[in-house]
């Protein structure tokens, strides 16, 4: 299968650059893939497609501030580190710009020298290896040094951190959030578990490479990027019972979907489990455990448009993103949603 095969024309004013102040007030896309049909309806009307004992799986990682920017040792040169993975205590693995000033050996400075950084080896597509000195509890020092890592496409400035976090946001240790969750609010949640449905969290650390497009010509030569998850034995139980009882699971983001299916067994249940997954999903793959999923626009021959092409049918798909692109809903972390039935 080819990477061109998930491509479509977005025009760039579609890109979203600011989230809508109500949350839960953003455009919502029901695609039906039994019967093929497309409506149009108000991300708080979800609700309206919930039933008693479904599932509502949320994934509760925090964005920590992961962008650094500081100098280089001796030469007082600008740099940019952009935190990925925690490999231990003090080390990470992380984007550098510009990469040429970060040889091994090379020491960069944040602050007024709270943080310095060593690079200690060049990792896989450029990212290095480097360790971390400081004095304290690092996530303090982050938090007072690091700036939000907005994605790329995202030009201006956020001016309330809190818009980039889902209201139930937690465990932390994302280098981006999982945006299909910032569309809820408190109250939304609160109906929802009114009605009956079973409302449960996971952790999945999501890295930038969720955003890189497939650069291979064929899909299935593609590397995938892993990613640390948690599953807990009360989420476990509950979406066993679900299952158990002919009920929907229904993931909220691409990012609680692939922790579902690293979990799930081929009897369509799951456990208590931590790990690392690099599962990638695409057209052929046969879903285990999630039934319905909600998530945001993707961008054009992404992992992530590509999975929710596995559970809705790569036709209905690019049929309801030109559909999405023609009544100009917006796209991408802040835009508007989808529900696929």
């Amino acid at each position: 299968m080819k990477a061109e095969e998930f491509d479509f024309y977005l025009p760039e004013e579609l890109i979203a650059q600011y989230p809508l102040e109500k949350r839960d007030e953003a455009r919502l896309m029901v695609v039906d893939k039994k019967t093929g049909q497309i409506k149009h309806k108000i991300f708080k009307d979800i609700i309206d497609y919930f039933q008693p004992g479904d599932c509502l799986v949320l994934n509760d990682t925090r964005v920590i501030p992961a962008r650094l920017l500081g100098v280089k040792e001796g030469t007082g040169g600008k740099m940019e580190f952009l935190l990925l993975k925690r490999i231990d205590k003090d080390s990470w693995e992380i984007l550098v710009k510009p990469g040429k000033r970060a040889k091994v050996g090379s020491r960069f400075v944040f602050g007024n020298g709270e943080l310095v950084g060593e690079i200690k080896s060049i990792g896989e597509e450029g990212s290095r290896i480097v360790e971390f000195q400081y004095e304290g509890i690092f996530e303090e020092v982050l938090d007072k040094l690091g700036q939000m890592p907005l994605p790329p496409y995202i030009k201006e400035k956020l001016e309330n951190k809190e818009m980039y976090q889902t209201v139930y946001s937690k465990e932390q240790g994302s280098a981006a959030a999982p945006t299909a969750g910032l569309h809820f609010t408190e109250e939304l949640l609160n109906k929802i578990r009114d009605i009956g449905v079973n409302v449960v969290f996971l952790t999945l650390h999501v890295g930038l490479g969720t955003f890189r497009p497939v650069k291979v010509e064929n899909i299935e030569d593609h590397n995938m990027h892993s990613e640390y998850y948690n599953m807990s034995k009360e989420t476990a139980d509950i979406i066993n019972k679900t299952k158990e009882n002919g009920k929907k699971v229904i993931a909220v983001g691409t990012t609680s979907s692939r922790t579902l299916e690293t979990i799930g067994d081929e009897n369509g249940r799951v456990k208590e489990q931590s790990g690392w997954t690099n599962i990638f999903i695409y057209p052929g793959y046969k879903f285990k455990i999630v039934d319905e999923l909600i998530t945001n626009f993707h961008l054009p021959q992404s992992t992530l448009i590509m999975l929710v092409s596995a559970l809705e049918g790569k036709e209905l798909i690019m049929k309801a993103y030109n559909e999405a692109v023609k009544d100009k809903y917006r796209f991408f972390s802040f835009g508007d949603a989808m529900l696929l039935k």
